[in-house]
């Protein structure tokens, strides 16, 4: 075998192992799964969910070490019932964006962070995030749910077909080499 075609198995297999690793990314225990959908409630969402009261549901946005302020969010949302995490997230003014290859399953950037010109430092150097396809295995915006009285876990869907409903808890947490590792709250 040549080095070029033992450099294109590994950089086949590592992009295999990163894909994987951002869709477990996007999971929570499917126990955790609401089982029926209702529309948001009217209401807007409150700042009560920075006291750690909420009633709906407590949205989270943290950049975790590119702490990038813009980004950074935590909102009550009012909700009746289980209700689409994409919906929930839009009530909250919490603006997702997709790659261009996979535009509603993943998390590439929230509220414009990271910045394509952002360099994210990381050890192995530094990276920019472009989302076009996968964002790196190392660098991304991953998805946690935690139910009314229990821990966080990943979630098991995307934004557009997850459901959260009342006293449960949405995060996105920006992960930079494995750190943060779960959410804080």
């Amino acid at each position: 075998m040549t080095l070029t075609k033992i450099r294109t198995a590994a950089a086949s297999s590592l992009a295999a192992a990163g894909l994987l690793f951002t869709l477990a990314a996007c999971s929570t225990p499917a126990a955790t799964q609401p089982t029926t959908s209702a529309p948001v409630s009217t209401a807007t969402a409150s700042s009560s969910a920075a006291s750690g009261t909420c009633a709906g549901v407590k949205v989270i946005v943290d950049s975790g070490s590119l702490k990038q302020a813009v980004a950074d969010t935590s909102v009550c949302v009012p909700v009746d019932a289980p209700t689409l995490a994409s919906k929930v997230l839009d009530e909250a003014k919490v603006k997702t964006e997709g790659t261009a290859e996979y535009p509603k399953e993943l998390v590439c950037r929230v509220n414009g962070v990271p910045a394509a010109d952002l360099d994210i430092a990381h050890k192995g150097g530094t990276y920019r995030e472009e989302c076009s396809k996968m964002p790196a295995a190392f660098a991304y915006w991953a998805l946690w749910v935690k139910p009314a009285s229990g821990e966080w876990g990943y979630a098991q869907e995307g934004l557009a077909t997850l459901k959260v409903g009342p006293g449960e808890s949405l995060e996105l947490l920006y992960t930079v080499d494995g750190a943060p590792a779960t959410p804080a709250a």
